[in-house]
């Protein structure tokens, strides 16, 4: 198990109603993420056998490393982008993911050296 980032306390308050287990997936490597009341509890780093998520957002490592640039290219500036050009792919119960939006998309970015 890989000890969690710490998250600014303004992203813990904005995602305090948020307990979901999802999985983020780099090209071949996937990353199992638990977050309990807004604060990552775990980062898990696969392969797993049949894991347990509610989600999973998954692009290959080009497209993330187009997205963690210090200047990303239009397409790749955004998580709602990247899915719309079709370079991220978002499976399973989006509610958590879209209601949280906002949240996911900070915490995503916030996580750029931990799943690379």
């Amino acid at each position: 198990m890989n000890a969690a980032p710490a998250l600014d306390n303004w992203l813990v308050h904005r995602g305090r109603f948020l307990s979901v287990t999802f999985m983020l997936q780099n090209g071949d490597r996937e990353f199992l993420i638990r977050i309990h009341e807004g604060a990552i509890e775990s980062i898990q780093s696969g392969p797993f056998v049949m894991p347990c998520w509610t989600f999973r957002l998954s692009a290959d490592a080009h497209s993330w490393n187009k997205y963690y640039a210090s200047s990303p290219t239009p397409g790749f500036h955004d998580l709602m982008a990247m899915i719309k050009f079709k370079h991220l792919r978002l499976e399973g119960d989006q509610h958590p993911f879209m209601s949280n939006l906002l949240y996911f998309k900070e915490l995503i970015k916030s996580l750029g050296g931990t799943v690379q």
